[in-house]
């Protein structure tokens, strides 16, 4: 479904990205996991059009998108929730979550979906009338993912969802992580939370200073001593 080669991001003389070359087949959720500062959250970015690739391409259904904009990528199944949130604050929860069907015209779609994101996440059907900005940093993040999943993506960017949540906010991110994959959506998950991360994986690649450095199934990296050693504590 999606096929990263020779990936290469500079930041002026900062080479964030080196050559980095991974895919995501349809159905899966593959993690990249990896220290503060290896490139994950550059890869995303590249990915869906917020950054352009120094070096490499990016192919999404067969088709190459490396210097597509950030909105065609949208309309053609990719959704991107960035690390932090970014909840367009001054507006409802109601209002952000229609913001995330902005390139959509079937009403009667944008309906149905947005009830489904209500019966998802039923705290943002109790604030559908709250300042976004008001809302806990779980909540947020909980309407950060109900936005994105307005747009109807086939492929779901996570950029640390976890991150800043208490334990219980975590546990039913990841819960509504896999529910979102059994439901047909395709998960691309960056994550500093290893453990999490690759428990539900149905594979993954360990990132080290902006190189993959490990592959394998969730289940390989998390028995993988140089996995336990570096990001579990092992």
């Amino acid at each position: 479904m999606l096929a990263v080669k020779d990936l290469t991001v500079n930041y002026g003389m900062i080479n964030a990205v080196r050559q980095v070359s991974f895919e995501v087949n349809e159905g899966e959720i593959v993690s990249l996991i990896g220290a503060n500062g290896a490139g994950k959250s550059t890869i995303l970015r590249t990915i869906s059009g917020l950054i352009r690739a120094n070096h490499g391409t990016i192919h999404y259904e067969g088709a190459d998108i490396t210097h597509l904009s950030a909105k065609k990528i949208v309309q053609l199944g990719l959704a991107h929730v960035p690390e932090g949130r970014h909840v367009f604050k001054g507006l409802t929860v109601r209002e952000n979550l229609e913001m995330g069907a902005f390139l959509r015209k079937d009403k009667d779609g944008i309906a149905t979906d947005m009830e489904q994101v209500f019966e998802r996440f039923p705290i943002l059907k109790e604030r559908h009338k709250q300042d976004a900005s008001t809302l806990s940093g779980g909540e947020q993040q909980m309407l950060a993912m109900g936005r994105a999943l307005m747009t109807r993506p086939k492929l779901l960017l996570l950029d640390e969802p976890s991150m800043g949540l208490a334990p219980i906010f975590i546990k039913e991110i990841f819960n509504i992580i896999q529910d979102i994959q059994h439901q047909g959506t395709t998960v691309l998950l960056i994550e500093q939370n290893a453990k999490m991360a690759l428990s539900i994986a149905t594979r993954g690649y360990v990132l080290e200073t902006g190189s993959i450095v490990l592959s394998g199934t969730g289940q390989e990296l998390l028995e993988s001593d140089a996995v336990q050693k570096a990001y579990l504590g092992g």
